[in-house]
């Protein structure tokens, strides 16, 4: 037994978010940073540390830029705050695709260096055996279905999936891939409500909806689009806030304030002691 002392909260992993299919609804939000991560901590079950980062952060026009050193960076400050949720990192484009001897190298070298419990693949033809692969080799994997940001320059840009019967099935069979090869949740992106049902009820691992019914297991959004935090927003996401406005009024408060010498006021000033 180790002497270290153990964390009083005990962490969501992979077989408690297994066990949820059927079950209470899964709540599931992207996170980047320290602060965010410890304020959704306490609401949600699994935090997924997205490539998105790099559109939402970094802002870079997609997911395909991104890099194994900036999700690892951005792992690390999201394990930092913490506690109860389990945490996911997106393994950006071009890091498990080869090969799964590289993806295994690279997922080891995110779970290392992160402390991360799981690490997400988007699906497809060569990726079902690799996510058995690191399954196999004690990686957890969630996998991800329909829509797939990283296929965006193949596809043309960001599309809804699965309205047409061939597509229709392809997806269907590519979720039940994923879920065979051991994928512990799948991700069902941007497809019609109708498949995301039919996947839902086809696969014995838990559905993690994002603009795609609220008959998935699941349902995940990107934190900053849910906050209100930019311009324009996907259909499929509400806002439950408008930080973009609050923010620019607090910021525009302060620049007049600064600008009228009325900050820093007395009480955010340090005096000398007299005598």
């Amino acid at each position: 037994m180790s002497s270290h002392r153990q964390d009083a909260v005990r962490r969501i992993a992979a077989p408690d978010i297994a066990a949820r299919k059927g079950g209470v609804p899964i709540v599931c939000l992207t996170a980047y940073t320290a602060p965010m991560a410890e304020i959704l901590d306490e609401h949600c079950d699994l935090l997924l540390v997205g490539d998105s980062v790099g559109m939402v952060v970094h802002g870079l026009p997609n997911t395909v830029g991104v890099t194994l050193e900036m999700m690892i960076l951005h792992g690390q400050a999201v394990m930092r705050t913490a506690r109860r949720a389990m945490v996911v990192v997106d393994m950006p484009f071009g890091s498990y695709e080869g090969s799964p001897e590289t993806a295994y190298e690279n997922a080891a070298r995110v779970m290392k260096e992160t402390g991360a419990q799981a690490v997400k693949v988007e699906s497809g033809p060569t990726v079902v055996a690799t996510i058995e692969y690191l399954v196999k080799r004690g990686i957890p994997v969630m996998g991800h279905v329909g829509l797939r940001p990283q296929a965006v320059l193949v596809d043309g840009g960001f599309k809804a999936k699965g309205k047409a019967g061939e597509e229709r099935a392809r997806i269907l069979e590519e979720a039940k891939a994923t879920a065979a090869a051991g994928a512990f949740a799948v991700v069902v992106e941007g497809v019609a409500e109708g498949l995301a049902r039919e996947i839902t009820e086809a696969i014995s691992v838990p559905t993690i909806g994002i603009g795609a019914s609220a008959g998935c297991d699941g349902q995940i959004l990107v934190t900053d689009d849910m906050l209100g935090l930019f311009d324009w927003t996907p259909k499929f996401v509400r806002r439950y806030g408008d930080l973009r406005a609050e923010i620019g009024k607090a910021v525009g408060g302060y620049a007049e304030d600064v600008r009228a010498r009325r900050f820093p006021g007395p009480a955010e000033i340090y005096f000398a002691k007299a005598g």
